[in-house]
């Protein structure tokens, strides 16, 4: 069983995952980003669309948000809850969407489940803005993740969060600066971004970042 039939076998339990613990979490770590009203958001292995609520509280009913994920059942139950949120079925690592089109791509998650992960964040930094920020979330600390799909077994087992330091090696082969990694017991968030080409990071110092915590 591959990654995409998994995920289409739990789709109609995806849901009972997200307590309203979990729930109440992920809106901390979503309030706590310096998204503006309207921004353009790509919620990235958007699951069934349990962002989706947060990210409209946050950035309007009128912004431009896009839900992507490789599993149809899982897009099927995010559609049926019917957020004004174009829902797109694709690939991480071949992203069916335009060049420099996101302001922020939030990928909750999602991230272990990338097999390609350099691939990914190069496309991740291809679809964002100069100046955009890409946000990887969970409502867990990454020791719970990481054990959580251990104890899963295949075809997840081997879907970890890396260690911090091999963390920011990906993202910065892969041109994301001004990473911050925050790991916590009840949560664990990357936030970095992509400077416009040809941007000193040193220059830029510390201004894009953000209270995570």
């Amino acid at each position: 069983m591959n990654h995409r039939q998994w995920f289409d076998q739990i789709a109609s339990k995806w849901d009972t995952v997200f307590t309203e613990e979990i729930v109440a979490r992920l809106r901390e770590i979503i309030a706590g980003l310096d998204i503006k009203p309207g921004a353009s958001v790509l919620d990235l292995g958007c699951g069934t669309g349990v962002l989706f609520p947060i990210l409209l509280d946050k950035v309007g009913r009128e912004a431009c948000i896009t839900g992507l994920d490789i599993c149809g059942e899982m897009l099927k139950r995010a559609q049926a809850k019917g957020y004004a949120i174009e829902c797109v079925q694709g690939d991480a690592q071949n992203l069916p969407l335009r060049d420099q089109a996101f302001d922020w791509v939030i990928c909750n998650a999602a991230f272990p489940h990338f097999l390609d992960k350099p691939f990914a964040l190069r496309e991740i930094r291809r679809v964002l803005k100069d100046g955009g920020q890409l946000v990887i979330c969970h409502p867990k600390s990454r020791e719970t993740v990481n054990a959580t799909h251990r104890s899963i077994g295949d075809p997840v087992a081997n879907d970890i969060i890396p260690p911090e330091e091999e963390m920011c090696c990906l993202l910065s082969a892969a041109a994301l600066d001004h990473t911050i990694v925050c790991d916590e017991s009840d949560h664990y968030v990357v936030l970095a971004c992509r400077l416009p080409n040809g941007a000193n990071a040193r220059e830029q110092g510390d201004t894009r970042r953000q209270d995570v915590a």
